[in-house]
């Protein structure tokens, strides 16, 4: 591997609160001569707060393709290069992927720098099993094909976690419960910001208290397909 190559940094950043950033990250934030965004606003607000003036640039899903190989030669040229999305860890539900995979076949040195991410948090705070689980991202958009997926994960025998956007959580809560019954599940939003909140209960009583508090901000739902594998 040429070491006078720079490296391509993953980082974690806060996926709410900005105090929820490493110190580790915030050094090479300040170091790179780079830092690739999913939107550069966003990623601003975290710089400001930290009095950091490194260069940014957009990377996001719809032009990560095209600005790779620019990237690409500013990392073979020997300037390291950080790329952030905006909140929480790149390349999970998230752009990057792409720029990764190209950057490890140019054999370019790639690093990473430990961070949040809003799956292990929802994880964690479920109250179901963590030993063993997948995790999903989004479900399709499209209603057969979301009903599709989740009639795949019947029998599933570990912990499901999944992201749902607002306004679709109702409706993924009404094919939860058509395919796997009345379980009991846990749905986080907000996490590590002002309006926080986990809630442990029955998909009908989920959706009860949901169709009646429209909802807001990003969800993580996290379930047990396979009945008797969760503690009531």
């Amino acid at each position: 591997m040429n070491r006078s190559r720079g490296t391509l940094y993953i980082i974690g950043t806060p996926i709410g609160n900005l105090r929820d950033v490493t110190l580790r990250a915030l050094d090479t934030l300040r170091d790179v001569a780079l830092i690739a965004c999913e939107d550069t606003r966003q990623t601003a607000k975290l710089l400001a707060a930290q009095q950091i003036r490194t260069p940014m640039v957009s990377l996001h899903d719809h032009n990560e393709r095209q600005r790779t190989p620019e990237l690409l030669a500013r990392l073979k040229a020997g300037d390291s290069v950080a790329l952030v999305c905006d909140g929480g860890t790149p390349l999970i539900s998230d752009p990057g992927w792409w720029l990764v995979r190209r950057a490890l076949d140019a054999e370019v040195p790639v690093g990473w720098v430990a961070g949040p991410t809003a799956l292990i948090g929802a994880l964690v705070l479920s109250g179901l099993p963590t030993e063993r689980f997948v995790f999903e991202g989004f479900l399709p958009a499209k209603p057969g094909q979301r009903r599709a997926r989740l009639e795949s994960l019947k029998g599933e025998p570990r912990t499901v976690v999944l992201y749902e956007s607002p306004h679709r959580l109702l409706k993924m809560l009404a094919d939860v419960e058509a395919i796997f019954g009345d379980i009991v599940m846990s749905v986080s939003r907000e996490l590590t910001k002002r309006f926080e909140e986990t809630r442990r209960e029955p998909v009908s009583r989920l959706r009860a208290h949901f169709a009646q508090q429209p909802p807001r901000g990003e969800f993580v739902i996290v379930f047990t397909p396979r009945q008797g594998t969760h503690a009531q």
